[in-house]
């Protein structure tokens, strides 16, 4: 059976029409039949849908004799790193950074890692098992048989703390931070990681109620949090998404500083101090061309995984390395955590500056020369279509040699949602958006005929 729910990060769609309590309830018992386990960890970033499908979930890990600790509403990150703690699964219901009205399930195996493509397989299996009324599940528990469900909604305390001990007595002292939670998972515990630290922090985006997520804020728009970094003259800007996996930053004069940026000041400052492992920093074909170029007259070795943070840590830890994330804020400090930690890396950024001394916009300086990049993403029929489209194909072959070494044309489709992503980077006033363009319109036409041909 070919895999249609799972896309690059969990299970994701309109919450109560394509993820519906009903499916959420089936697939909960797929986990529970696929994984074993004792007990799972269940927690929620701040969507109105969450408590619904949260309860679904619940409900059906508990039919098949799991139990459940709900801990409520909780940065996936720090599930993660409670996963690891008690050596449990963990579910998150959440969307990342998508609009309020999406929501999702990401799965964490005991550990803290994401599951594996087979495991994610093996239970879409059993889900579709689950959804026919015609196939009786393997068991049918009554009574004692059933799981229990218990809630902690103290936990966010501990991974506080966590993470205040990993500057093993260094401070934030004399820093001002403004740190935007988009009114996401993290708006109750973000300001209180820095301020622990003697960090002054102005919080904004920490008042969700439960449509506001993502809205106007966090890292999906960053315009608000540069225009408080300049009000309030702070030294750094944070912003999270919604569930806090991910975060960019705004420097002291409010110039937005993309997930490659931060990459290069991680992998330059590890390297100086000897902790950059291998001498290398794992990225996704999505990294800019500049950080490559930056890297490389460096001397740090640059390896290249598909799109995701799955393919990021397993290229970590193959060959154990300490470093990799995407452009999109999304950073695996591999020896603190075993997923991507907004919290955790505004922290090194913010000790970062304070060991330094001196102000991002320095720390950057001629760093990164970025290479003009262009995202298109078009909507289409179906994704899948996009891999026979031979005439698509044959035309970023031909932008490709065209371009040489000075740019790059990439081609994948979206692993959330219906689009195929066309991004182009080429140097020249107006050439990366000519070709992007001109893909982007031979995509659009190429799949909707083959989506007519094919019925």
């Amino acid at each position: 059976m070919s895999r249609t729910r799972f896309g690059t990060d969990g299970v994701r769609g309109v919450a109560n029409v394509e993820l519906t309590p009903e499916l959420v309830l089936a697939l909960g018992r797929a986990i529970a039949r696929t994984i074993t386990a004792t007990a799972f960890l269940v927690g929620r970033d701040t969507r109105r849908s969450g408590p619904m499908l949260q309860a679904a979930l619940s409900a059906g890990l508990g039919s098949e004799g799991a139990d459940v600790v709900d801990v409520g509403v909780l940065p996936t990150p720090a599930l993660a790193w409670l996963s690891a703690a008690r050596d449990l699964p963990a579910v998150v219901i959440s969307a990342s950074h998508n609009p309020f009205g999406d929501n999702g399930i990401k799965l964490f195996a005991a550990g803290g890692a994401k599951l594996s493509v087979e495991t994610e397989a093996a239970i879409e299996e059993e889900l579709e098992r689950a959804l026919d009324p015609t196939v009786k599940g393997p068991r049918s528990l009554e009574g004692h048989g059933v799981g229990n469900l218990v809630a902690e909604t103290d936990v966010g305390d501990a991974y506080v703390e966590y993470l205040g001990s990993l500057l093993e007595g260094r401070t934030l002292e004399g820093m001002r931070l403004v740190v935007d939670s988009a009114n996401g998972a993290a708006s109750g515990l973000a300001a209180r990681v820095y301020e622990q630290l003697g960090a002054d922090v102005v919080a904004i985006g920490c008042e969700p109620d439960g449509t506001n997520i993502n809205a106007g804020c966090g890292s999906t728009a960053t315009d608000t949090l540069s225009a408080a970094v300049v009000e309030h003259r702070a030294d750094l800007g944070l912003a999270l998404d919604g569930d806090a996996d991910r975060l960019l930053a705004v420097d002291g004069s409010g110039r937005l500083v993309n997930g490659d940026e931060l990459l290069a000041l991680f992998a330059l400052d590890l390297a100086e101090r000897g902790q950059l492992a291998g001498n290398t920093v794992v990225v996704t074909v999505m990294t800019n061309l500049g950080f490559r170029v930056a890297m490389d007259a460096r001397g740090i070795i640059v390896k290249e995984t598909p799109v995701g943070d799955r393919h990021v840590l397993a290229a970590l830890d193959k060959d154990g390395f300490s470093l990799g994330g995407e452009q999109s804020g999304h950073i695996i400090f591999r020896t603190l955590a075993t997923t991507g930690d907004g919290l955790l890396t505004g922290l090194i950024l913010a000790d970062l500056l304070a060991r330094t001394g001196k102000p991002v916009t320095e720390l950057l300086d001629g760093l990164v020369v970025r290479v003009p990049q262009v995202l298109v993403n078009v909507p289409v029929p179906n994704t899948e279509l996009l891999e026979g489209a031979e005439a698509v194909w044959s035309a970023v072959a031909e932008e490709q040699e065209r371009l040489g070494d000075g740019g790059r044309v990439l081609l994948r489709p979206s692993g959330t949602e219906p689009l195929v992503r066309v991004m182009v980077e080429a140097s020249g006033d107006g050439v990366a958006e000519t070709i992007a363009q001109r893909l982007s319109t031979l995509v659009e036409f190429e799949l909707q005929v083959a989506a007519a041909t094919h019925g």
